[in-house]
């Protein structure tokens, strides 16, 4: 009885203790702000069902109730500013590569992660978990441009390691913040890791890429951007690299990632990336056991798409996979407190008093400083490329001729992955601004790629597929709008329409309160003539696409879109379909238009060009031609990527139609990728590279003509003569490629560019001892502006090294752009670390080789006609350096 009354008593003890206990701990551990990140994130997941936890592990992840955990979307895009309208546009990539100006750019990526936080806040206090709402940013894209061919190429910053990898570690912390305890907004380099084209082939592509490679060409900005960035994200790629699939790469994600550079934040696939294991590599036989696999090896958060699957079906293959022996609940446990720690180090699970960020002055959404901003890294992104003095344009100047038909466009400014800014400056507004005493007189001149040419589609040539007159049209709610969705709209109404003239006042009443409204007209069209056209949808869509006879012809992501090329021929019937997408809350707008194609010069441009004093053709490409994978098959252009390097034959047209003319002729190009533009080298008087220039691109234009800007800028990139200079699109051994490996003449090299006034180098100061492998060297150099007007000097430093297997030609290894008054000079410094000063070797050793180092440090690349100079220096034993 006694040793009962004893156990009975310890039961009671223990019992009241244990509710003792239970009464103090709170109820929601996770929130005990006074506890790290990590251990409440570790708390959080231990109270979730397996249901929940795998809910939370693709890009939309839902509300937990119970929990008190939001839903939230991870993927939002900021490239060049936030993907949302009213946002600030900022120029593309390409562009910014060109300004040669990490800090301009760090200032940049400050500016939109405060505009982030404001379309963020006014998300969340409206309940809305949209996409491209959240503080988790899919950017910067840091891929090296290895080849112009690639259509995403402008996304990125060029075609260098060093210069990437600088421009990712100021766009990183400018994203981040210097807050100790909470992110600003969370940076996601991507894509992880040689991800650089063909576009067609990207969700089942295998490439083989040597050590070398990866070390020297590839890896570099990566590792920039988390070691010495701290970025807190990471995107893999849809592509395999040496037979894995990138996103359950080993190499790439345990041993680089996780092992050499130690990073601890979250991996996100490349939407489709973990479905591309299955259905694309066949690298495992179900879906299930390829979710698993990606997860086991680091993928922590998978990009499913722009909405939910039904039913779960996004998340259902990782509970599947638990189920089936091939997913461990450590895994999904270890990617959930990397997420979550992530969210939490957002600020969003923690009081708004306590978190800086939550407070931001709404004002700062696309503000006269961040346009002030987007000017100047507009100006400091534009390359001259030839001068035979005709520019500045001088101000008495009368007459002027502007052809070309991206001068007056809009959309060519933007780029990829970007909003629609309030007030966009087009090329054309730029140039009247910039000569407000001139005459100035526009012809697009060609009716490729003028967007102002279209009609309306007579509505007596449509029948629906039943054979009445017009069109059958479907209106549905949400859904599956945007083509990566996978769920199914919800039908709202249907009737027979004369042709497509959307308004918010045409809507059927049924689809008056759809909060995503998604649009499909189909039917058949029979012109009366044979020939060329562009046919599409034009208005406000978030989303719009084209498809004849069953084949997607066009589709984008953006305003203004849907426009495809298609041959159609008298009397003969054409199936089509029109799909349009709609933003919540946005007005809808979409019309059925079609022009006839003539890809001869308009005789008007050339008559104009007579009369002028001076001619501009503003001519090139857009992001509808090259883009990320599309359906676009043009001459020229497959799949979102280029198939050569030239000018498109009807602008080629133009500009030498001017020409004849006689008049002093300026071609300003305007595109994300080099173009081989031989005969506008020989023939015109001046050529401006402007790329996509952002919002206030035109006004950055305007203002380099009149010589109120002066160009500054470099090339980021190799332009080639052709593209049989290039090796096979789809090798990715670098050999023959980029200033490093090309042993050829291009068009213009890396690292070029004129000004408008001259400068030169002197004084350079190298050790004249020997530098001890693995010690810093430090390099002092006098720049002087000797010419007659103020201007920007870029000082480019490269290292050629000692004659060591795998060396590469030669390497930037420091870069500094300064702006200086005529007659002012400026010394400046360098400082190379031991990784400045190594090379790979051929089998993929990072060393630092022991020999003699050519160092030149001048306005481009020595060899190349700039202003440059050079010394020697020599380095006492080697160091292999760690991978």
């Amino acid at each position: 009885m006694t040793r009962i009354a004893k156990a009975l008593f310890l039961t009671l003890a223990f019992a009241l203790f244990a509710s003792v206990a239970a009464a103090q701990k709170p109820k929601r551990p996770w929130l005990n702000t006074s506890q790290s990140f990590k251990v409440r994130a570790q708390e959080l997941v231990s109270a979730m069902t397996l249901k929940e936890k795998c809910s939370q592990l693709t890009n939309i992840a839902r509300a937990i109730p119970r929990l008190g955990v939001p839903a939230y979307n991870w993927w939002s895009e900021a490239l060049h500013g936030v993907l949302v309208n009213g946002a600030t546009n900022f120029p593309e990539p390409i562009g910014l590569g060109a300004t040669f100006d990490p800090p301009l750019i760090h200032q940049m990526a400050r500016a939109i992660s405060f505009e982030a936080r404001v379309i963020h806040e006014q998300s969340v206090r409206n309940g809305n978990s949209f996409i491209f709402h959240g503080l988790d940013f899919w950017a910067p894209n840091i891929n090296i441009f290895r080849d112009p061919r690639w259509g995403r190429g402008q996304e990125t910053y060029g075609e260098d390691p060093y210069l990437t990898g600088r421009m990712a570690v100021a766009y990183v912390t400018g994203m981040q913040g210097t807050n100790p305890r909470y992110y600003r907004v969370i940076s996601t380099p991507k894509h992880f890791d040689a991800h650089s084209g063909p576009e067609p082939i990207r969700h089942f592509s295998d490439y083989d890429i040597s050590r070398h490679d990866l070390e020297a060409t590839y890896l570099p900005a990566f590792r920039a951007a988390i070691v010495h960035g701290h970025a807190g994200s990471i995107m893999c790629a849809y592509t395999a690299t040496n037979g894995q699939p990138d996103c359950a790469n080993q190499f790439l994600l345990q041993t680089t990632l996780r092992g050499d550079w130690q990073f601890h934040g979250y991996v996100v696939s490349d939407c489709d990336a973990v479905q591309d294991i299955f259905s694309g590599h066949h690298y495992r036989p179900t879906q299930p056991q390829a979710s698993a696999i990606s997860l086991e090896r680091g993928m922590d958060n998978e990009c499913y798409g722009f909405t939910s699957a039904p039913h779960g079906g996004d998340y259902r293959p990782y509970l599947e996979a638990v189920q089936e022996g091939y997913l461990s609940v450590h895994a999904i446990d270890r990617a959930l407190v990397r997420l979550f720690t992530a969210r939490m180090k957002l600020g969003m699970f923690d009081p708004p008093s306590m978190v800086p960020y939550d407070h931001i002055n709404p004002d700062q959404l696309n503000s006269p400083a961040h346009r002030a901003l987007d000017l100047k890294l507009a100006e400091q992104s534009m390359v001259l490329l030839k001068n035979d003095g005709v520019l500045p344009l001088k101000p008495s100047i009368r007459r002027i001729a502007v052809v070309g038909p991206l001068a007056d466009q809009t959309a060519v400014l933007f780029g990829n992955y970007s909003g629609v800014p309030k007030d966009p400056v087009t090329a054309l507004a730029g140039i009247r601004a910039a000569f407000p005493n001139a005459r100035i007189t526009y012809v697009p001149g060609t009716q490729f790629l003028n967007d102002h040419g279209f009609h309306p589609v007579p509505a007596d040539l449509l029948t629906t597929p039943s054979g009445q007159p017009g069109l059958q049209a479907h209106y549905a709610a949400a859904g599956a709008m945007i083509g990566f969705a996978r769920s199914r709209p919800t039908p709202l109404a249907s009737r027979v329409e004369p042709t497509i003239d959307l308004t918010a006042a045409s809507l059927p009443a049924a689809a008056h309160n759809a909060k995503s409204l998604f649009v499909r007209w189909s039917g058949y069209l029979t012109p009366r003539r044979s020939g060329d056209y562009y046919l599409g949808v034009r208005g406000d869509a978030a989303f719009a696409g084209v498809s004849a006879n069953g084949r997607r012809l066009a589709q984008a992501f953006r305003f203004d879109p849907g426009i495809a090329w298609i041959h159609l021929r008298a009397g003969r019937r054409v199936r089509l379909s029109f799909i349009a997408g709609f933003r919540p809350g946005a007005s809808p707008r979409a019309r059925l238009v079609w022009a006839r194609i003539s890809r001869r010069a308009n005789p008007a441009a050339l008559a104009a060009a007579k009369r002028a004093d001076a001619v501009i053709a503003v001519v090139g490409i857009d992001s509808n031609l090259e883009s990320e994978q599309s359906p676009v098959d043009q001459p020229g252009f497959f799949g979102g990527d280029r198939t050569n390097l030239k000018m498109p034959a009807p602008e080629e047209a133009l500009v030498r139609s001017v020409a004849r003319s006689g008049k002093p002729l300026v071609v300003v190009l305007m595109n994300g990728s080099a173009l081989a533009v031989r005969w506008e080298k020989h023939h015109a008087a001046a050529i401006l590279e402007a790329w996509y220039p952002g919002e206030v691109g035109g006004a950055a234009i305007g203002k380099t003509l009149s010589g109120a800007n002066d160009p500054g800028g470099r090339l980021p990139v190799t332009f080639y003569k052709s593209v049989h200079q290039l090796p096979p699109f789809e090798d990715y051994s670098m050999q023959g490629r980029t200033y490093q490996y090309f042993h050829g003449h291009p068009l213009w090299p890396f690292g070029y560019g004129l000004s408008y006034t001259t400068f030169r180098f002197s004084d350079l100061q190298l050790p004249t001892a020997p530098v001890t492998a693995g010690d810093p060297l430090n390099v002092s150099v006098r720049v002087t502006n000797t010419g007659h007007v103020a201007g920007d000097e870029v000082a480019e430093l490269y290292l050629q090294f000692p004659k060591v297997p795998g060396a590469p030609i030669r390497a930037l290894r420091g870069v500094q752009r300064i702006h200086l008054d005529p007659g002012a000079s400026q010394t400046l410094h360098f400082h190379l670390k031991r990784r400045d000063l190594s090379m790979v070797t051929a089998v993929g050793h990072i060393i630092v080789a022991r020999g003699d180092y050519l160092l030149s440090v001048g306005g481009g690349q020595p060899g190349t006609g700039a202003p440059v100079v050079s010394g020697h220096f020599t380095i006492h034993g080697q160091l292999r350096l760690p991978d």
